[in-house]
Order: structure tokens, then sequence, then C-alpha cells
């Protein structure tokens, strides 16, 4: 299954549509005025569906994962120098991105792919593909996603 990620281009707050391959939305994302970064996800039905949001005061980044009100995993970033790694606590995943911060893949326990994250280039927002082999895991790779792009907007 495949998404695309592109951030809206007018938006005082961090607001993201999220599309299927058929350019249907799937997923519409608003920030939340907060300390730290919130980001509330819904279907397009206007249902909550599941919130990123920040830890504040942390050595380094962490955010936590909810799937309606249930905290269901975090995700926090590892002390590397090349290359982003992310440790999830969700299901055994791990996540790692190459030296350019662009690219990221999610793995499971086992070493095996659970989805390929690829930011696309030359676009006005920040736009992403996200590859996932199960469909049933869209929700939470997109969660993920959101919270290594809100990871790299604080740092800059």
């Amino acid at each position: 299954m495949k998404l695309l990620f592109k951030q809206r281009f007018f938006s005082w707050l961090d607001s993201y549509d999220i599309y299927d391959e058929y350019e249907n939305t799937v997923y519409v994302v608003k920030g939340q005025l907060s300390w730290g970064h919130c980001l509330k996800i819904f279907d397009p039905n206007g249902r909550e569906l599941g919130m990123v949001k920040e830890r504040v005061l942390t050595f380094l980044p962490k955010f936590e994962v909810y799937e309606r009100d249930r905290m269901i995993g975090s995700i926090s970033k590892e002390l590397t120098f090349l290359k982003p790694r992310y440790n999830i606590d969700f299901n055994g995943w791990h996540m790692e991105g190459d030296w350019t911060e662009w690219n990221y893949s999610i793995t499971d326990r086992a070493g095996r792919t659970v989805a390929v994250i690829s930011k696309e280039l030359f676009h006005m927002t920040d736009t992403y593909v996200l590859d996932i082999v199960n469909p049933k895991d869209a929700l939470h790779v997109l969660m993920f996603t959101l919270a290594i792009d809100a990871e790299k907007c604080s740092r800059q």
C-alpha cells in the first residue's frame, strides 16, 4: 500500500493531507496549539483516529503515539552521528534513516521491512511517500512518520 503525505502550504499549524495511490484522501492531520508538537489524525469524515504528541524537556526528542485516547507506544531519537535512528516502543519496530534524512525504513523485530518512507524533493512543502507492506499498519506508520517530520522541523 502506498500513501502520499503532503504538508499543506498555507497553514499556521502543522497540517497534512494523506492520499492513497488513487489520490483519495485517507487521513487528515491537524496540528494543535500546545507546548511541543501535537498532531491529531482524522479519517476523511472527521472522526479522530489518533494523535502524536511530543514530550518536552527530554534529553533527546521523544513522541508518544495514541490510538484514539489510548497510548499505544512512543518513538525516541537515538544518539547517532551519521544516520538517524529511532527506537519505537511499538510491536518491536525500529526506524533508521539515511544520512540525508530523506529516506527511512521501519523494520520489525525479525528485521523484516514494515515500511519504506521516502521524501520527494522539489515540492514547496514536505512531501513523503509511505510504502507500507501490510495495509493494517498504515495508521501506525503514518504516526511515526509524523513524529520524525516534527522532530526535524524542531531542529530547523
